[in-house]
């Protein structure tokens, strides 16, 4: 474990952390997947990634807070879209103007879909208990069809979505960076990624369109 920096003191980051949490449960009803429960994941997970990696974990819980407010600003988008809205909640909590452009250069340089191999240790931490949300076996089972609401995504999309910008990262060998984490998880990645591959193949079966489709019917009539 290495030496940890701080740059953000406790009584800034509590106020980051209580003005998210106001905006989640504010707009509780558009956050179904990305709401507090997934925000809060992210950051216990990300502050310990930090812990052991050397990041600054301040700045990696404060990260993980704003990493999802573009979901308040724009549908299914990316992470880049809610950078008005985090740089406003970082200076409206009283984080200096260059650590919140820091901030918000992790948020970016951690996400799944862009990320590299070669990225910050605060990007790591970040991007490796996000992933971790994503991996989790009960994510497909209990939060899926959130996600689904939340972005206006059918099966199809997200099942595409998965395996175009996940696969590709864990067949190289960075879909984790902290290798406890990769020796820890990867089994639970493996399966979920195999999953959504079969998902991906099962909805271009026209027999399994037939049954989504008359699904969809039932679900249209009980609402």
């Amino acid at each position: 474990m290495r030496t940890q920096e701080s740059t953000i003191d406790h009584v800034t980051v509590g106020a980051v952390e209580n003005r998210v949490y106001r905006l989640c449960h504010q707009y509780a009803e558009r956050l179904q997947f990305h709401g507090w429960h997934h925000v809060n994941f992210v950051r216990t997970k990300a502050a310990g990634f930090a812990e052991h990696n050397g990041a600054d974990r301040t700045v990696v819980e404060v990260a993980a807070l704003v990493h999802d407010v573009n979901y308040l600003v724009l549908r299914n988008s990316p992470a880049a879209a809610g950078r008005s809205l985090r740089l406003d909640i970082l200076a409206e909590c009283g984080v200096a103007p260059h650590v919140a452009r820091w901030i918000d250069e992790i948020v970016d340089e951690a996400e799944m879909a862009t990320r590299g191999r070669d990225i910050s240790l605060e990007a790591q931490a970040l991007s490796d208990a996000d992933t971790l949300f994503k991996a989790l076996p009960v994510t497909p089972v209990v939060l899926a069809h959130r996600y689904l609401r939340e972005n206006g995504l059918s099966l199809r999309e997200l099942a595409h979505k998965i395996v175009g910008e996940q696969c590709d990262v864990h067949d190289e060998g960075y879909y984790f960076y902290n290798p406890e984490a990769a020796a820890t998880y990867s089994r639970w990645a493996m399966a979920n990624l195999q999953l959504w591959q079969c998902i991906k193949e099962a909805v271009d079966d026209p027999t399994v369109v037939e049954l989504l489709d008359a699904v969809h019917a039932v679900d249209a009539l009980a609402s």
